[in-house]
């Protein structure tokens, strides 16, 4: 293989037939590349082809005051309800005891129609993680997220609505997918998760590939992740190639993202699935190694249709999943890390329920 050129290189300095091609070049012919960032500024450095508004999101928003996105927050907080009280405490009283909160759909709205202006894709907007058990309020927030987007003339054709993983928001999924409205399953560590949200029609199913690996080097006693490891076989790696395999087997209409990307060899790794969700340091990496256009077509997907005529399923695993069936299978990793992963989600809400309560006064819009 030739060794690629891991620097910036003077054209100048060229054969006039070598043409220059980098890493990133060759990987994006494979796979969507989606960019792991809240900073704003290097839209124009790795522009994204899709979004995703989020909590995370409106944080970083708010820690970077000279943003564009700045306003539409802005917007959000001046027409809230709570940003009528004058005393600080009563805000911040109103902003903890409120069951709902208008504003911050109001803001992830607002953010997510800038953001559709912005990509060709779709904008995947993250419902609250403590409606994760709760299907039918899962349901009513996308509804109503869904109407708040089209009062910005956004359709829900360029709209995807993030929902955990739990057999709940399976449920939801299915049924919004039902109504036209796609949906993006999130905090996925099993195949029986991957495979129950392909079974009710999601439009796109994340798994997070590194976070299964770290937890592979700490425990044990998870069969799948055990049997993965007898293998000799990556667990978050594996996972993906499977369920990759189970979607292309049975015709479902799911795309599949991989989140949590540790390395660039992670990334050479999935070449082939749907979509790849990586930190701006990997993608920096993969922009500077520089090489030829001989290289770029050695580059080969690792994930192809054909798996799912050769990879070899169970019976068990070829099962119409239900709540109970999904619920013993998950394994003692995906439920822990959903456990984590939702807490983390629930976390971050409550950080901008507090941010918000605090800001005074509202903002000049």
């Amino acid at each position: 293989m030739a060794l690629s050129i891991s620097a910036p290189t003077s054209s100048s300095l060229l054969p006039a037939s070598f043409q220059v091609v980098t890493e990133l070049d060759a990987v994006a012919s494979f796979s969507e590349i989606v960019p792991d960032t809240v900073v704003f500024d290097d839209f124009e450095k790795f522009a994204p082809t899709a979004a995703t508004v989020s909590s995370s999101l409106l944080l970083g928003i708010a820690g970077l005051p000279d943003t564009k996105f700045k306003s539409a927050i802005d917007t959000a907080l001046a027409d809230g309800e709570c940003n009528t009280l004058e005393k600080p405490n009563d805000r911040m009283s109103c902003f903890l005891t409120k069951v709902e909160h208008e504003e911050i759909w109001q803001a992830l709205a607002n953010v997510g129609a800038e953001l559709a202006h912005l990509v060709p894709g779709r904008v995947s907007t993250e419902i609250d993680a403590r409606l994760a058990y709760d299907t039918q309020g899962i349901i009513q927030r996308v509804h109503e997220l869904l109407k708040l987007y089209n009062d910005h003339d956004v359709s829900s054709e360029r709209l995807l609505f993030k929902i955990p993983a739990t057999w709940q928001g399976i449920e939801a999924s299915r049924l919004l997918e039902s109504e036209g409205i796609q949906t993006h399953l999130t905090f996925v560590y099993s195949f029986a998760q991957a495979s129950a949200a392909a079974q009710a029609g999601a439009s796109v199913v994340q798994i997070f590939v590194g976070r299964v690996r770290d937890w592979a080097r700490t425990h044990s006693g998870d069969p799948e992740i055990d049997d993965a490891l007898k293998k000799g076989e990556d667990a978050g790696l594996a996972l993906a190639k499977k369920v990759y395999a189970y979607i292309h087997k049975n015709g479902y209409k799911t795309k599949l993202m991989a989140a949590a990307i540790r390395n660039k060899q992670d990334v050479f790794s999935l070449l082939g699935i749907d979509y790849i969700i990586a930190p701006l340091k990997i993608l920096q990496s993969l922009e500077e190694c520089v090489t030829d256009t001989d290289v770029k077509y050695g580059y080969v997907p690792r994930l192809t249709p054909v798996l799912g005529k050769t990879y070899n399923f169970t019976e068990e695993e070829l099962v119409k999943w239900d709540q109970l069936s999904l619920a013993a299978a998950m394994g003692p990793a995906a439920e822990e890390l959903l456990a984590s992963g939702l807490e983390g989600y629930v976390n971050q809400a409550r950080r901008v329920e507090e941010l918000f309560g605090k800001i005074w006064p509202p903002p000049n819009v």
